[in-house]
């Protein structure tokens, strides 16, 4: 089994880029801190490099920039290729299958800011749900009246 899951900051704004066939890609790379202080009692961090595809790349790009919290879920990928001095480079990134806006650097834990579209935004900006006005018969316009008796029950 190959999953990941990471909560970081972008350490610089995401890079689209086009592939020959024209499907989007963005690259970017997050700081996530480690559990744990180094000896001088600091914190220290990792920085991953992540590989977004398509539609969620052009949504990285529009939506997130350096600072941004994100969480990340994915797969490690290992490759390598030649260098120009022709040496053989190996690069470990993460391509994510989902990238989750979190937050800005400038909104901190002060509160929530969205950087882009969440489920939240969606339910909000959906019209009222229609309401029945109870005052007056919501079933005037089926004809003829319908009555009912427990005395038919079968139970």
């Amino acid at each position: 089994m190959n999953k990941v899951f990471l909560i970081g900051r972008l350490t610089k704004d995401p890079e689209l880029r086009y592939t020959s066939s024209n499907i989007p890609t963005a690259s970017f790379s997050i700081a996530v801190n480690r559990n744990f202080t180094n000896q001088n009692g600091e914190r220290e961090a990792d920085f991953i490099n992540i590989i977004v595809w398509r539609k969620q790349a052009e949504n990285v790009k529009n939506y997130l920039t350096k600072g941004s919290q994100v969480a990340i879920d994915g797969r490690i990928q290992t490759r390598s290729y030649d260098a120009q001095d022709g040496s053989k480079r190996y690069v470990t990134e993460v391509i994510a299958d989902n990238v989750q806006f979190l937050d800005t650097k400038s909104s901190g834990n002060s509160g929530y800011q969205s950087n882009g579209p969440t489920p939240y935004d969606f339910e909000q900006s959906a019209p009222a749900a229609p309401t029945t006005d109870v005052s007056s018969d919501p079933f005037a316009d089926f004809g003829s009246s319908i009555e009912i008796s427990d005395d038919e029950l079968p139970f």
